[in-house]
């Protein structure tokens, strides 16, 4: 029996990862954090294509995205990314990262490089993605859908956690005035952007926990 494809998408902070990847683990199914593809070529521009100024060089990354070579491992009975070779899961999580990231995800050619390296892992079903566009574009097919949001209060104070735990010194103020930015960045850009399918399950999660977001999933999932 085929197991399902489930897409799972929403505004940074909200849970997406963590949230699919127990689900994958309840379900028996394959999770693939999308968002850290992305967040892996923007750190390989960062390493190799800065102009003068300290700025990301659009066409010198476009010129050597085949350069990159990006895969999920299995560690410690997680999948963490690798870029050529080296573990980069910590790295993708950097402040710098976080503020070139929507920029490097509105542009074609990168969407382009990772389009059908997601929808080949998804083609045998059994798989888990979450991101932005999902449910949109990548897998308009998906079995199932969800969109998560959250205020901007609690994403920010979920972030900075997050940041701290990692050892990554910063403010609260700054985490909510990037996480704003990039909502009008991921939201208003031209190619794929961040909304919700017509299709897809909508859940809030200000004032539900982890835990309780899950179930909520589960519950609109069938017996597989």
């Amino acid at each position: 029996m085929r197991k399902p494809v489930i897409a799972i998408d929403g505004y940074s902070s909200t849970g997406k990862s963590s949230i699919s990847k127990i689900i994958a683990q309840e379900l028996g199914l394959v999770h693939m954090d999308t968002g850290a593809l992305y967040r892996g070529i923007t750190y390989f521009a960062l390493q190799n294509c800065l102009n003068n100024e300290g700025e990301i060089n659009l066409s010198q990354l476009f010129a050597r995205l085949n350069e990159i070579h990006l895969e999920f491992k299995p560690i410690d009975q997680e999948l963490v990314l690798f870029l050529n070779g080296i573990n980069i899961s910590n790295e993708i999580r950097r402040n710098d990262v976080a503020a070139n990231v929507s920029l490097i995800a509105c542009q074609k050619e990168v969407r382009d490089c990772l389009l059908e390296t997601q929808r080949e892992i998804a083609k045998n079903g059994g798989v888990i993605l979450d991101g932005r566009d999902i449910g949109t574009v990548v897998l308009p097919k998906a079995d199932y859908k969800f969109f998560l949001t959250a205020s901007i209060e609690e994403r920010t104070r979920r972030r900075f956690l997050e940041l701290q735990s990692l050892g990554i010194e910063t403010d609260e103020n700054a985490v909510m005035r990037n996480l704003i930015n990039r909502d009008k960045i991921d939201s208003e850009r031209e190619v794929a952007p961040l909304r919700k399918a017509s299709d897809a399950i909508l859940i809030d999660n200000t004032h539900l926990s982890k835990k309780e977001t899950i179930a909520l999933i589960l519950s609109q999932i069938d017996d597989i």
